[in-house]
């Protein structure tokens, strides 16, 4: 009798950023696999779990491996981390057991994704219509999300992008930086954020015609401003349109009442 797969989304990397469905799915599995760097964040969770462990690159013969757990008839926790179905796991789960025609139960539990959580640490700079591009061309030709990034900026969207930029791939994060230096003002505002709730987490607010220059790596999410979104106290935000439609004060109180 085959097991199943739960294929779960542990958020940004901090147990405290992790929801209770995805820690009952990690405790209560007979498996736990992951990629190393995810395994070694929940070190300290289900101790008595075995893990099956493996390096950057190797996620089809990760999820093989858990397709054969399963089959064997174990409750497989396949973690991702952020959410496992933005860039995560869960598609290739799904792929994985249809092409090899099994019978097996996949469930997918949400996690916060690191959108979110950059998005949380800036401010409030998703508060309207936003798009979301990897720049990492592994597995998408360059040519198609360069094509991507320009229709997302001529749009007037918010842009969240991940794996901007890698130690030998370079080019897609500076064809994007001349992408949105043609589309949008100097000054508009850039959110960086790397190892979003992890030991090593830096939050750093910039501006297009500062962006080429940047610090930016594969764990940083950054998250470009549209020509509404304002830098107010420090922090990142995008309005969502309620001052075009409302009163935001209340006169009465602002002013005290009034007695003829």
């Amino acid at each position: 009798m085959n097991g199943s797969i739960v294929v779960v989304g542990m958020g940004p990397g901090a147990m405290t950023q992790m929801t209770p469905a995805a820690l009952d799915a990690i405790e209560t599995s007979d498996i736990i696999v992951g990629y190393t760097t995810y395994l070694k964040l929940i070190a300290e969770l289900a101790p008595n779990v075995p893990r099956e462990r493996s390096g950057m690159r190797q996620e089809v013969q990760r999820i093989s491996k858990a397709v054969d757990l399963a089959v064997e008839g174990k409750r497989v926790a396949v973690i991702s981390s952020g959410d496992a179905g933005i860039y995560g796991m869960a598609g290739l789960v799904y792929a994985i057991v249809a092409e090899r025609k099994l019978s097996i139960e996949v469930t997918v539990v949400p996690g916060i994704s690191a959108l979110n959580a950059a998005a949380s640490l800036l401010g409030a700079p998703l508060m309207t219509d936003f798009a979301v591009i990897s720049l990492s061309d592994q597995l998408t030709p360059r040519a198609e999300i360069m094509r991507r990034v320009k229709a997302a900026v001529e749009a007037d969207f918010i842009l969240c992008l991940y794996n901007p930029k890698g130690r030998n791939r370079v080019e897609p994060f500076e064809l994007t930086c001349d992408i949105l230096a043609k589309h949008h003002a100097p000054q508009t505002p850039v959110g960086i954020v790397r190892a979003a709730y992890r030991e090593k987490q830096q939050v750093e607010l910039t501006t297009i015609a500062d962006l080429p220059q940047a610090e930016v790596n594969m764990v940083t999410i950054l998250i470009v401003g549209n020509s509404r979104t304002q830098v107010v106290d420090g922090k990142m935000v995008t309005p969502r349109g309620y001052a075009d439609k409302y009163e935001l004060t209340d006169k009465k109180a602002e002013h005290g009442d009034s007695q003829s």
